[in-house]
Parts: structure tokens; sequence; C-alpha cells
């Protein structure tokens, strides 16, 4: 995976003094950002990586992730049917389809799956702020009868994300010592 070929990578300036919106969108990006950077130049062995006792690989993370942003901003947001290939599985039978199938992805493939669906959620989101903002009401109906707005669907993306690239860090910091939350300078 080369660092230079995911727009998702792309530095995204987080205001100092930013609006709500801003601020909020910046700090999800911030977060993609460094999740990928946690992913970024590793083989198929190594995006397998485990921690014991966790299950989990910086592979499965990325297809994962990629399926958080689908249902966010695709099903939860819009009420829209979620594409390939999430449609296709069998949820109650496989619920932990997107790690399982992981392991069999090529790095390539993985990171294709989750920047596309990184550009689908930013489109969904563009498409949200367009017609109602922060405050626009998703089609996500809660047992209680109350549904999340987009302000809310943003703020549990980024809890998703933040946890997630904990456990990234970890992982990445096994594999090849690599830590921090940003991209080292060139030398």
């Amino acid at each position: 995976m080369d660092n230079n070929s995911v727009d998702t990578v792309d530095a995204v300036e987080l205001p100092a003094a930013g609006d709500e919106v801003q601020t909020l969108l910046g700090v999800l990006d911030r977060n993609r950002r460094t999740f990928a950077w946690k992913c970024s130049g590793l083989n198929a062995e190594q995006l397998r990586t485990r921690l014991a006792p966790s299950s989990m690989t910086l592979g499965g993370l990325m297809k994962h992730l990629a399926l958080v942003e689908d249902d966010t901003f695709t099903h939860r947001l819009f009420g829209r049917d979620l594409g390939a290939p999430w449609g296709a599985v069998d949820w109650d039978s496989d619920p932990d389809w997107e790690w399982r199938t992981s392991t069999t992805d090529s790095p390539e493939e993985l990171l294709e799956l989750w920047d596309s669906a990184v550009r689908r959620s930013r489109a969904s989101v563009a498409e949200a702020m367009s017609d109602g903002g922060m405050d626009r009401v998703g089609a996500l109906v809660w047992p209680d009868g109350r549904s999340p707005n987009l302000r809310r669907l943003v703020t549990d993306l980024i809890e998703e994300y933040a946890r997630h690239t904990g456990h990234a860090d970890l992982i990445r910091e096994s594999i090849d010592g690599l830590v921090g939350e940003g991209m080292p300078p060139e030398d």
C-alpha cells in the first residue's frame, strides 16, 4: 500500500477555531488519516497479525470500518440498502463475516474497499449537509421511536474510529515498532 495513492490519507487541516461542521468533520478525517497510516505499507501477512488474546487484525479492522462507514452514512442516514459486498452477506448466520473474510483479501482489496467506503461516506455527508445540515434526521429509527441526526452519526463514527485506531496502534507497534499519530517526515 502506497501512502501517496490513497486520497483518504491526504492531510486534513483541523481548524484551531472552526465551526461545528469543520471541527466534527475535521476530527473524523484526522481519525481516518491516522487509521490509514497505521495500515499502510504492510503486506498480507502483516495485515493478519494478531495480539493475544484478541483475534483482531489490521485487515479485519479495515474491512470492519468500511462496513461501519457504509452502514452509518448509507443505511442509517439515508435508509438505503448496502451495496456489495455487504448486501449479499447473511449477517444472522455469519455476524463476524467482515473479520473472518478479511484474512483472504489482499492488502489492495482491503484498502480499496475501505477507501471506497470513505468516499461514499463523504458524498453522503455532503448530500445531507445540503439537506438540513447537522440537524438532518437519519432514516434509522431506534426502538423508542427516536432517530439520530447527522451530528449524532458523525460523532458515533468518530468514536468508532478512536477505539479502533487505538487497537491499530498496538497491532502496528507489534509489527514494526511504528508508533504515533501522524506520518513521520520524509528522510
